[in-house]
Order: C-alpha cells, then sequence, then structure tokens
C-alpha cells in the first residue's frame, strides 16, 4: 500500500480541471471484547479511505469521489472520475476560493501513518483480571462484566493543487464496563465509561469500584410514577445532552427557520440562554481532547462545505458565559449571511460552574433522583431541540444527601436548552464519555448539572 502522502501527491499529479484536492485517511484499529468476566475477542486491523475533490469552471462546481482502493493502478481512474462529476455538476451553491497554504508544509508531512496495537490494552487488561477474578469469588453475590475497549488512530492527509500539505494523527480511545448482578432476586445493571487518546488516563479499578457501589444501591428498589423530578445529572448524561446541542447549531438553518437558533429575522446570537454564566465551547488545542486543526470533510453540508478544506479550525464559545455565541456557518454561508466562519468542533466543553463534585451534589440533595446515563436519545422537534430518550442501567433515589435505592426506568422529554435554562447547579467540570454518542463523539469535559425539574414522561418497563 503506497504511504497515504503518496497517494496524494500522485493524484494531484494528474489534474487536469481548475482545483483538485486530495484527502487520506488511514486508520489503525485495537479492539479488545469481554463477557460474563471472560475475556472473549481481540484484534488489531488498518483500513484506508480516500477522497479526490474536483472542482471546475466557473461559477464553480464540484464533484466528489471516495475510494478505499489500495491499488495504485486506479488512482487515476478515482481522479477521472471526481474530475468528470465537476463537468457535469451544477454550479456549487457554496463555492468559495481555494485555501492557500499559510505556513508550508506540515512537519509531519512525510513521516509514517500513526498505528496502534493491542498492548495499548495491557494496563486495562490486568485490571480487568483482577476484577473478574474478585467477582469470580464472590459466588452466587458474584458481578457479571462485559464490556469493549476500542483505541484508534487516524492520520489525515491534506494536499491541494493550489500547494496545501496538511497532516494529522488523531488518536481515540474508549472504555465501556456495564456490571450486571442479581440482588434480594431483582436483576440489577450499572455502566461506566471512560474515554483517553492513548488510555493511560483509564483507570480500570476506580470504574469497578463505581460499579460495584451503583450496584450496591441497587439492594432496594422504587417504583416512581412519571412528573418532574429534582435530578442530578452526572458528566457522561450532561454530554449525551448537550452534543445534540452542538449538532443542531446551523447558522444557515436558523436564518431559514429551520432551528431552535431562529428567530423572526435573524438568529439567536447574542440571546441570553442559561441562567448561570456557562460557557459551551469547541477547541481543536483543548488538552487531552485535541482534534484536526483544518478543515477535512468529503462532503457539504449547511455547516461545513468542502471548499473550505485545509482552513484553519479555530476555537469557537458557542455560548459564553450563558449567552449564544456563535453559529457554524462554512465560508459561504457566513459571506451571504454576514457573520463569522465558525468550524463545527469536534470536542465540546462546558465550563463555568463551581468545584462540586458529583458526590457533594449528591450529599447537597435532600430528595430526587440520580440519573446516570441515557439510550435511544432522539430529536422530537427541531424548532425547539426537544429530545426524548430513555433511562438505563442505574436511576436512583436520592434521600437527605445518600443513594438510597434505585428506580424503575423511565422515558424522558427534554430539550438541552430548557436544562441549561432551568438548571440551578453546575459543579467541576471534567473530561467524560458520552454513552449514546459514543461512536461518533467522544471527546467531551462537562460538569455534573442539578435540574429541579427533570421531565420523566412516562414509566419505562426496560431492563
Amino acid at each position: 500500500m503506497l504511504p497515504g502522502q503518496e497517494l496524494v501527491e500522485r493524484a494531484l499529479a494528474l489534474a487536469t480541471v481548475d482545483a483538485l484536492t486530495v484527502l487520506v485517511t488511514d486508520t489503525s484499529e485495537a479492539s479488545l471484547r469481554w463477557a460474563g468476566n471472560s475475556m472473549t475477542t481481540n484484534g488489531v486491523s488498518t483500513r484506508r479511505s480516500w477522497t479526490v475533490i474536483a472542482v471546475h469552471g466557473a461559477p464553480a462546481a464540484a464533484g466528489v469521489v471516495t475510494a478505499s482502493t489500495v491499488d495504485p493502478d486506479e488512482i487515476a481512474a478515482v481522479v477521472r472520475s471526481a474530475e468528470e462529476a465537476a463537468r457535469r455538476a451544477e454550479p456549487a451553491t457554496d463555492a468559495a476560493p481555494p485555501i492557500a497554504p499559510a505556513g508550508g508544509v506540515d512537519q509531519q508531512w512525510s513521516a509514517r501513518a500513526a498505528a496502534t496495537d493491542i498492548g495499548v490494552f495491557d494496563r486495562i487488561a490486568d485490571g480487568l483480571a483482577d476484577g473478574f477474578a474478585r467477582s469470580d469469588a464472590a459466588g452466587s453475590a458474584a458481578t457479571q462484566l462485559y464490556g469493549f475497549a476500542q483505541h484508534e488512530v487516524r492520520t489525515t492527509w491534506l494536499g491541494s493543487t493550489s500547494g496545501l500539505r496538511r497532516r494529522f494523527d488523531e488518536p481515540i480511545g474508549s472504555v465501556e464496563i456495564n456490571g450486571k448482578r442479581t440482588v434480594d432476586g431483582h436483576p440489577a445493571s450499572a455502566w461506566v465509561g471512560a474515554g483517553s487518546p492513548d488510555l493511560t488516563g483509564v483507570n480500570v479499578p476506580a470504574m469497578l469500584a463505581e460499579l460495584d457501589t451503583r450496584l450496591g444501591w441497587s439492594r432496594r428498589t422504587v417504583e416512581l410514577p412519571a412528573g418532574r423530578y429534582e435530578t442530578v445529572l452526572p458528566p457522561s448524561t450532561v454530554a449525551d445532552l448537550m452534543i445534540p446541542l452542538l449538532w443542531a447549531m446551523s447558522g444557515r438553518g436558523a436564518h431559514e427557520g429551520r432551528n431552535a437558533f431562529a428567530r423572526p429575522g435573524g438568529t439567536r446570537v447574542g440571546e441570553r440562554l442559561a441562567a448561570m454564566p456557562l460557557t459551551l465551547s469547541s477547541d481543536p488545542a483543548l488538552g487531552g481532547l485535541e482534534y484536526s486543526p483544518f478543515v477535512a470533510v468529503t462532503s457539504s453540508t449547511d455547516d461545513v462545505s468542502v471548499f473550505d478544506n485545509g482552513m484553519d479550525a479555530t476555537a469557537v464559545d458557542w455560548i459564553r458565559d450563558g449567552t449564544l455565541g456563535a453559529l457554524a456557518y462554512p465560508r459561504s454561508g457566513a459571506t451571504e449571511f454576514a457573520a463569522p466562519v465558525a468550524v463545527p468542533g469536534e470536542n465540546l466543553a462546558l465550563t463555568g460552574g463551581s468545584c462540586a463534585s458529583l458526590h457533594e451534589m449528591v450529599a447537597a440533595t435532600e430528595r430526587g433522583l440520580l440519573l446516570t446515563t441515557l439510550w435511544y436519545i432522539r430529536e422530537v422537534d427541531p424548532a425547539t431541540l426537544l429530545l426524548t430518550g430513555l433511562t438505563r442501567d442505574g436511576v436512583y433515589l436520592i434521600e437527605d444527601g445518600r443513594v438510597t435505592a434505585a428506580v424503575n426506568n423511565f422515558r424522558f422529554n427534554e430539550s438541552p436548552l430548557d436544562l441549561l435554562r432551568r438548571a440551578t447547579e453546575a459543579g467541576a467540570t471534567e473530561r467524560t464519555l458520552p454513552r449514546e454518542w459514543k461512536d461518533w463523539f467522544t471527546r467531551t469535559a462537562m460538569p455534573p448539572l442539578r435540574i429541579p425539574d427533570f421531565h420523566m414522561s412516562s414509566v419505562s418497563r426496560a431492563q
């Protein structure tokens, strides 16, 4: 297989249209699975995806072709297909001038693709083995552990006929553990997860201890009806509710009245959204949560454009001190609506709360719910960003500052915008792994939140 940068150069050398951009992404992935207190599968794989974006004519039209072939003899066919698509295409509504190189060739351009291997799981496997042994020794009270660990490194090269040569190595790691136990004849289940670019920050013994604590809370169970409850949301749950908020922040959608950030004659930028001075931001340089510092996309949407490939991606405060600060616009949209260019972030941080830990917020709760994980989240109404979903693997009753019982599952109906407006306390921000959106979005840092009236719309019988 050709090195990625060589594939880029060979493809660019074949250009016969006005402009050509080539993206190559090599992914090295390692995975580890376990079930019923036993390792089941592990493996390492590699794959390549590459895209040619051809631009032709005035006004400009674009043709995009993506391939996974690793045969050098097929490079020309892919380039010609993209160029032919550009010649047949209608003028692009998101057309913009080519991005010119600013800092020369990226320093790591010529280096080999980054890679991972199964050894990245050594510490995790040792911690799990200890957990399996302790659990099996408990006999009938044993906790059955299930889960999945994944580590991948993506190397992306981007080159263009305008002279761009950019590269980024992107490591992504996550560990999820589900514990199941029968407590006094009742099934109990709990989930914990952690993310880290190189997995060195994952503390398996601490994760297993948290699982044991949560399963212990299930010794007593309480049935509660649907309704509104004071609810403490841990950072992982907050992440699962804030990510759809980020995804909805389309500038064009707001101007066209298609999302929750629209108002008559414009957008809600500058409007206060949160009662507390919270800031929701994305930053490609955020320590431990870094993402590509340049745009690298294979298709255009309302929020990103293939014409912007290679452009710097900078930090954005989507909400600043409680006020809507920005919406997502590619260069073409920013020009059309006289707004700043803003690239959708690949990490998300919510800051501005206190130093209180989740434990301290629980201790300050007279009566309420601790809602540890969500799943099957879906958008109900884009105009209000109303979401629905289910609780899973751990809803607990708090009484007089202590968790005293497990509670039945619910369906919820909430908008993250309303949650920010109604939240009465935000704790200390920490890196966390979302459960629902982990397959698409892993880089988050969130605080625990207190919602005085979280809406559990109906009881769910899901176990």
